[in-house]
């Protein structure tokens, strides 16, 4: 949970732009509040802490220029070294991620703790989209959502999020319908499978047992079973 690891251990190159990761200090009974029942809410935390350290140690592997975490909450010993510290602020997730773009200030991408199998080379490949081809960049969510986001430099958060609906089935749709009405020109990434449900943890700790997540997984099932 309290994983060490330097920003930007990646052998591509410096990358202009940041890597920001969105996310909750893991509390008890605050996050993952849908996996509890059938987990405890202190199992539910554990499985947030694991995809969030997962979502750090990918992310800090970027060699992007600045490495950003959007917090809501406390900053612990837990932040790798190397990570701005950015309050979040606003009421809902569209206000808290224009916000977060407007504060960052920057070419950026955006992901949540939900993609702990995050693939390094795809993120590194999104931000460094956005100082070469495009205006925009998203990757979709296999519920409809999105688990990524990038913006170049200049454009403005609030245009591109205010009014978009978030955490429904349509936010993926709605949100690409954004960007193309704006005029931006989109890349769009690799569809991934987020971590909302019991069944999805299960999952992509099956598909991934190498991450902080498959071990967290496999003691569970141990503990059950004994």
């Amino acid at each position: 949970m309290r994983e060490r690891v330097m920003a930007g251990s990646t052998d591509d190159g410096p990358i202009p732009g940041a890597v920001i990761v969105i996310a909750k200090t893991p509390l008890p009974g605050r996050v993952k509040t849908r996996l509890s029942p059938p987990l405890t809410p202190d199992q539910a935390c554990a499985v947030a802490w694991a995809c969030l350290t997962d979502t750090l140690v990918s992310a800090a592997r970027v060699r992007s220029r600045r490495h950003v975490l959007l917090l809501d909450g406390e900053v612990g010993p837990w932040v790798p070294d190397g990570f701005e510290v950015v309050p979040q602020r606003g009421i809902g997730l569209a206000e808290r991620l224009a916000a977060g773009f407007t504060d960052v200030d920057d070419t950026a991408i955006v992901i949540a703790m939900d993609t702990p199998h995050v693939d390094v080379d795809v993120l590194a490949a999104a931000l460094r989209a956005l100082s070469v081809d495009y205006d925009s960049v998203i990757g979709p969510a296999t519920d409809g959502g999105y688990w990524l986001l990038g913006l170049r430099a200049g454009i403005s958060p609030a245009a591109v999020f205010a009014g978009v609906p978030m955490s429904v089935d349509t936010t993926g749709a709605a949100q690409r319908e954004r960007l193309d009405a704006l005029g931006l020109s989109t890349l769009t990434v690799g569809e991934l499978r987020d971590v909302d449900t019991v069944d999805d943890v299960f999952a992509i700790a099956a598909q991934h047992p190498h991450l902080r997540l498959g071990r967290l997984v496999r003691s569970l099932n141990e503990a059950r079973s004994g």
